[in-house]
């Protein structure tokens, strides 16, 4: 199968290409960079907010899936005045003219949401099929156009939301923490709010598992091992890590460093990938355990 993978220089993007290759898939990945980074395989130069390109580079390409990992995803910076527009740009008309090229291509398309779809109220887990209401930032509301182009633009597609991402290619909170344990002999860290981590090693080999099949829709996917804030988070990190940074709990409002509101309910419910045949992803535990080896922090 040859397969498109869009945003490739960053954490998702890296390790689902490398898990395409693993598998023997013709995989090509693309980013707005002149040069790949740390990847394997062929590379192509793509500004998504360019239509033409996309339109051209898409339909030289002719691949019989796109996995659109590409997404302006800095949370606090996308509710600057002056990066809505960017952020618009990226999120959902890059999209549009994904999922417009993967359709004249005859290209099924995986697109890569977000919790942050939702407005993060009430403590029942959020279902794949739940109608999205009042995103609570300019990320959230960028990624659920996104969502709504993807929809509207195709029949054949994917739509798989994640939450609390961490991999080897890029900073995420396992990283910034660790660093902050190493140079603080305490930190604060939030705990109302509730959802379960994403390692971009596991993902990708559901991703992969998808566009492998018919099976469209909307999925949820995070690691398994039940719903936690993120100060149990970061206390397990340290454990795992060896630190002895006290880890303070403190509420959202008590911590007050975000210009971005964040949503405290980011429970996906994920009954729908066993239902649909698909393997869940490992207990979150597991997967840090794992990710510290490979990382080497």
């Amino acid at each position: 199968m040859k397969v498109l993978v869009t945003g490739v220089n960053g954490q998702l993007g890296h390790d689902v290409m490398r898990e395409l290759l693993r598998r023997g898939h013709d995989a090509v990945g693309s980013g707005s960079r002149d040069c790949p980074g740390p990847t394997a395989g062929p590379y192509l130069r793509l500004d998504i907010t360019d239509r033409e390109a996309v339109e051209r580079g898409i339909g030289e390409l002719r691949p019989d899936a796109v996995v659109h990992c590409a997404a302006w995803t800095a949370v606090d910076a996308a509710e600057d005045a002056a990066n809505r527009e960017m952020v618009d740009r990226v999120n959902r008309l890059g999209t549009l003219y994904i999922a417009e090229a993967a359709k004249r291509a005859d290209a099924k398309l995986l697109y890569l949401s977000t919790d942050y779809v939702f407005d993060g109220r009430g403590d029942r887990p959020w279902k794949p099929d739940d109608t999205c209401f009042a995103p609570l930032n300019v990320y959230g509301r960028s990624k659920l156009d996104g969502e709504l182009a993807v929809a509207a633009a195709l029949e054949r597609f994917f739509i798989v939301r994640i939450a609390w991402v961490f991999g080897v290619n890029g900073n995420n909170f396992v990283k910034t923490m660790i660093r902050a344990g190493k140079t603080h002999d305490r930190v604060r860290v939030v705990n109302d709010q509730i959802g379960t981590p994403t390692y971009t090693a596991d993902l990708s080999r559901l991703l992969a598992d998808m566009i492998e099949t018919e099976k469209y829709g909307y999925y949820h996917a995070t690691n398994e091992g039940g719903y936690i804030s993120w100060y149990d988070f970061c206390c397990e990190v340290y454990r795992q890590y060896g630190l002895n940074t006290e880890v303070v709990p403190v509420s959202t409002a008590e911590y007050g460093l975000n210009r971005a509101a964040r949503p405290f309910n980011s429970r996906l419910d994920k009954a729908k990938l066993a239902e649909a045949g698909f393997e869940p992803l490992p207990d979150w535990r597991d997967a840090v355990s794992r990710y510290l080896k490979e990382a080497a922090l």
